[in-house]
């Protein structure tokens, strides 16, 4: 049995990214996989046991609660050691970084990607796509964040912005090490993008790609990504 683990959604759901995981939930059962989703809230003990993790996005002081929560028993990390695939969205992307700079101090965040957030000089807002080595096609999102991260030099971008704003320098959008994905795609992005989640389900699964005998026939997500392909230059 997949476990997917929501992370505190009465926190980082500011944008409906809790979408996220019943989107994996249901590519899992067209592709013949068990899986259950399990919600951990902010007082609950996160386990370590679980195969994928989402976190979502927030404002300020929920994201904050939320790392507090999460630096207790520094689960996470321990999951992803153990091969755990991780989908961070937004804060939780800021979450899962090395470092986060607020307008009066340094935070130590959770350490899982090598990048360091930065209150920006304006809001960035609005459409984005993403051209990422992952997929054949542009992935699309929205994207509401006044942060601007940096890649260090253990990180690898998600993508390359056609459109939109992404980290906010560099051209670039989020941050890849192993399984661990961060990006500021709202939408929910695997939602707007299925074939993200078939990737997540594969690596859960300790594949490359979801397995060629498995077949995925959902039919609303292929006119979309028909129609998606029509208007992203």
């Amino acid at each position: 049995m997949l476990e997917i683990i929501r992370i505190h959604n009465e926190l980082l759901g500011t944008y409906g990214d809790r979408g996220n995981a019943d989107v994996l939930a249901f590519r899992a059962k067209l592709a013949g996989i068990k899986a259950r989703i399990t919600d951990i809230a902010y007082p609950d003990e996160l386990p370590s046991t679980g195969d994928i993790y989402l976190l979502g996005g927030a404002e300020d002081a929920a994201q904050a609660l939320s790392l507090e929560a999460m630096k207790k028993k520094m689960a996470l990390n321990k999951a992803v050691k153990k091969g755990a695939v991780v989908l961070a969205i937004c804060a939780g992307f800021q979450i899962v970084g090395s470092t986060f700079i607020s307008r009066d101090e340094t935070v130590e965040v959770l350490g899982l990607l090598d990048v360091t957030t930065a209150p920006g000089t304006r809001r960035l807002v609005g459409d984005i796509a993403v051209a990422s080595e992952f997929f054949a096609e542009p992935l699309t999102g929205f994207e509401n964040h006044g942060g601007v991260t940096t890649l260090g030099s253990d990180a690898t971008p998600f993508g390359r912005v056609i459109a939109g704003n992404g980290n906010g320098v560099g051209g670039v959008d989020g941050a890849v090490s192993g399984n661990v994905f961060g990006t500021y795609l709202h939408g929910p992005v695997l939602a707007r993008n299925p074939e993200f989640a078939d990737l997540l389900l594969a690596r859960a699964l300790g594949a490359k790609n979801l397995p060629a005998s498995i077949e995925v026939n959902d039919e609303l997500a292929q006119r979309y990504a028909k129609w998606r392909r029509s208007v992203i230059k």
